[in-house]
């Protein structure tokens, strides 16, 4: 076997290798074209001067458009990803259960759940709170916005925790089990713990997805950072540095995001590496749902 081939697919030879060559360098000169013309147009229309980006400098700005934006996004994001992680980890459990009428009302709820587009949601409710006042008439945006996203996000984080503790191997349970453990302390003790570690890419990215859907909160008046961007380009007439700004904001709280989620699971599966692996459960736990037994004989 050649030193570049894959366990995945074969090596290119050399008409293949000269082909993606080839593709590539079409991609990078029509990717340079259009941003060039994309450039021209902007230019043409005076978007690009410099007297357009001079708003970003002044404070007042910030304070009035950015800042309030910024801080609405982040409120949104944080409750609807701390109500969906709540939902989700319920959910996802209650889709494994050993009922079957509690497994088909939870898998019910979930693909409901995930079938509704998260605007049309936002919309339904924003009229629903209105209409019978649940809340306060500036709260109305925000619940909205919020409970949308828990709704939506909760279902997909739901199915995550059920495909991760599902990955887990089966002895993990039958150990368990013949040790006397009760389900809550398998649960809770054994398959959770490992399952998150599993689970953490896909929950990041289900995170940054929840950041990024607190955007479609302009269409029902809430003030986050794209509708405070877009009043700022109607206000300034730089509706186009405004939304770069906005962009650029967006994603350096994506990155941030992603950056801590990663970090936590570095040191998880640190953790796990330092104690020999899976761990099956402290050993108090299996001492009190075992009595009598040694444990430390082999």
């Amino acid at each position: 076997m050649s030193a570049g081939a894959s366990v995945l697919f074969d090596a290119p030879g050399p008409r293949a290798r000269l082909r993606n060559h080839v593709y590539s360098a079409v991609v990078v000169v029509a990717a340079v074209v259009a941003g060039f013309f994309l450039y021209r147009t902007l230019s043409d229309q005076g978007q690009l001067t410099a007297e357009k980006w001079k708003p970003f400098i002044d404070g007042d700005v910030w304070e009035t458009y950015l800042l309030p934006g910024l801080r609405g996004t982040l409120v949104a994001a944080a409750l609807s990803i701390v109500f969906a992680l709540i939902i989700g980890m319920i959910f996802g459990i209650l889709r494994l259960s050993d009922h079957r009428w509690v497994r088909l009302v939870a898998g019910a709820v979930v693909e409901f759940a995930r079938a509704i587009p998260v605007l049309i949601l936002m919309i339904f409710l924003f009229a629903l709170f209105s209409e019978y006042k649940i809340f306060k008439s500036d709260d109305l945006a925000l619940a909205a916005v919020v409970v949308a996203l828990t709704v939506y996000n909760g279902s997909v984080i739901a199915e995550i925790v059920r495909a991760g503790i599902r990955s887990l191997p089966k002895g993990q349970t039958e150990a368990a089990v013949a040790l006397g453990l009760r389900k809550n302390q398998l649960m809770r003790l054994i398959l959770l713990p490992q399952a998150i570690t599993a689970m953490l890419p896909a929950l990041i990215s289900q995170m940054v997805v929840a950041l990024k859907d607190t955007a479609l909160g302009y269409q029902i008046t809430y003030g986050e950072i794209v509708r405070q961007g877009q009043q700022l380009g109607a206000a300034e007439q730089n509706i186009i540095p405004a939304l770069i700004v906005v962009a650029i904001i967006m994603i350096i709280l994506n990155s941030t995001l992603s950056y801590v989620a990663t970090v936590v699971e570095r040191r998880l599966r640190t953790r796990r590496r330092t104690k020999g692996g899976a761990v099956l459960a402290p050993d108090s736990v299996i001492a009190d749902a075992a009595p009598g037994m040694d444990l430390t004989k082999k």
